[in-house]
């Protein structure tokens, strides 16, 4: 594939939203990977760093190697999601606390548009991708109901942690943030990446590489052989994320961290006429269509050769 410098620019804009959404905890990039057409491409990219790669390198030497590699698209790619990720983590953060109703109204637009361009992509409906679809979506309903950990430093556990919460980033509708909170490493790596913390974020690195090497292979045989059906799960899972990023919500319980400030632990999503204080309706459903119409931004990315 011949590519110009103008397309490995809105690669990069797309490894930025991608970066951006991984930052929310109920977000996922892989929404946004799949969305603007890079999905795939992904997935089959990753999934060639093996042996045989490296037997070019040391026989062939770095051109072939990187050709192989498909590397100018791992680069433009990365170099979005990096700098996204770590400056919007930031900003997530202080959106997160301070005006959760408005970040959760444009990424529940977001996530409802994703729903439908993913799940136009599915060639043939039958009794099996149904399933699949319902399946993904209890799954993905489950997994935003369950509890989150106490925070860990333990080294394997960030190794671990890394792996897992990678996997999640590079399905669509399983937030890797989400699943860091629920694992209870999420403040732990914030807090590695304000303080430079070079120790502990190469062991999340080094996990998160490995998991996501090896998790690139089983997504690469599951596209080529139960395309549809993958296709449904990955839509199921999409719609069962809803949940989670409903801007509306009751705090049931919470946890107080060792400086004694509180954050929401268990939430159930209520109407917005049902919520105490100023529900930010207004705001919250304009912030849903402008979420909704990036979707559609980001699709005709994608859709251009």
């Amino acid at each position: 594939m011949q590519r110009r410098l103008i397309d490995y620019l809105i690669i990069s804009i797309k490894g930025l939203a991608m970066g951006a959404a991984d930052a929310v905890p109920g977000v996922s990039g892989g929404t946004i990977a799949f969305i603007s057409g890079i999905y795939e491409e992904l997935i089959t990219t990753i999934s060639k760093v093996n042996a045989s790669l490296f037997k070019t390198l040391f026989k062939e030497g770095i051109k072939p190697f990187w050709k192989q590699l498909n590397g100018n698209f791992i680069v433009a790619l990365l170099l979005g999601i990096v700098i996204s990720f770590v400056s919007f983590m930031r900003l997530a953060k202080y959106l997160l606390e301070d005006h959760p109703i408005l970040i959760w109204s444009f990424f529940f637009g977001l996530i409802i548009a994703s729903i439908y361009f993913v799940g136009k992509q599915i060639t043939k409906w039958n009794l099996a991708t149904i399933i699949s679809l319902l399946a993904g979506a209890a799954i993905a309903f489950y997994i935003s109901k369950l509890p989150t950990m106490a925070t860990n430093d333990n080294p394997w556990f960030l190794f671990f942690a890394g792996a897992i919460a990678i996997c999640a980033m590079i399905l669509p509708g399983i937030s890797g943030s989400f699943i860091l909170i629920i694992l209870g490493a999420y403040q732990t790596l914030s807090n590695a990446i304000h303080d430079l913390d070079i120790k502990k974020l190469l062991i999340f690195i080094i996990g998160a590489v490995i998991g996501l090497v090896s998790f690139s292979h089983v997504l690469k045989w599951l596209f080529k052989h139960f395309h549809n059906i993958t296709l449904a799960v990955l839509t199921g899972f999409i719609f069962g994320s809803l949940n989670r990023v409903w801007p509306w919500k009751n705090t049931l319980t919470w946890h107080t961290n060792s400086k004694g400030i509180k954050t929401p632990l268990l939430q159930e999503s209520i109407s917005p006429f049902a919520f105490e204080g100023n529900n930010q309706l207004l705001f919250g459903t304009a912030l849903m269509v402008l979420g909704f119409l990036t979707i559609f931004i980001l699709e005709r990315l994608g859709s251009k050769k």
